[in-house]
């Protein structure tokens, strides 16, 4: 089961290792970058799950990494890091489209408190439902845990992107080209979906041959069945 990721920015190796640290505690994944630069970059190449952004970066102001982030991931929450004289800088970001703000010094449950709100919210706002369920399945798309019944599902980094994507359009059919797309781009292929969606069948299905969670629409692609 893929853990949460967030991408920390900030320029102080102190504070990186100190938040890797914390983070890597509560079972969070953790992506870092010391520029603003590296993290617009890897705010597209890599996909986390949200932006831990300090607005003290050497080289563009952290507005501005905000407003580029928009631009490249509109759905991506982004917390950020803010000493407490920075008041005109946090004013800065919400207003450029934060969705909250941490204050150094932090608590370990203040910080993971605000990044799952923070997580939450952005569903919310693209009309998700944060726990989906389904019969005797169950998917929280902010602890990122799957349930059958009362056992716990674990998947893999991959099954669980499919997964949270056919979640997030569920009741809808997701064509090969748009699951494959949106996860491998060009490299995408067929068989190698295919492969994933019976993996997933075997974890979260009673019986994967005559699946009722991940039904095939025959030549075209899958949807998730909303009852």
């Amino acid at each position: 089961m893929s853990d949460p990721c967030v991408l920390i920015v900030d320029d102080e190796p102190a504070i990186r290792r100190l938040l890797r640290t914390t983070l890597g505690s509560q079972s969070w994944r953790t992506l870092e970058a010391a520029t603003g630069a590296a993290a617009l970059r890897m705010a597209v190449e890599e996909h986390p799950d949200i932006v831990l952004l300090d607005l003290g970066l050497p080289d563009l102001d952290g507005a501005e990494v905000l407003r580029r982030m928009r631009a490249d991931r509109p759905d991506m929450p982004v917390v950020i890091l803010s000493v407490r004289d920075d008041e005109r800088g946090k004013v800065a970001a919400l207003e450029a489209g934060a969705d909250d703000y941490v204050t150094k010094p932090f608590s370990t449950a203040e910080l993971i408190a605000r990044l799952r709100n923070a997580m939450r919210h952005a569903l919310q706002q693209q009309g998700t439902v944060p726990v989906f369920v389904s019969a005797d399945l169950r998917v929280d798309l902010v602890r990122r845990q799957v349930f059958r019944g009362e056992e716990e599902i674990r998947l893999s980094p991959r099954e669980w992107d499919i997964l949270r994507m056919l979640v997030q359009y569920a009741g809808r059919v997701l064509t090969h080209q748009t699951i494959m797309g949106q996860l491998w781009g060009a490299s995408g292929d067929v068989q190698q979906l295919r492969v994933y969606i019976r993996q997933i069948r075997q974890k979260i299905e009673n019986d994967p041959e005559r699946p009722r969670h991940i039904v095939t629409e025959t030549g075209v692609g899958y949807r998730l069945v909303q009852s």
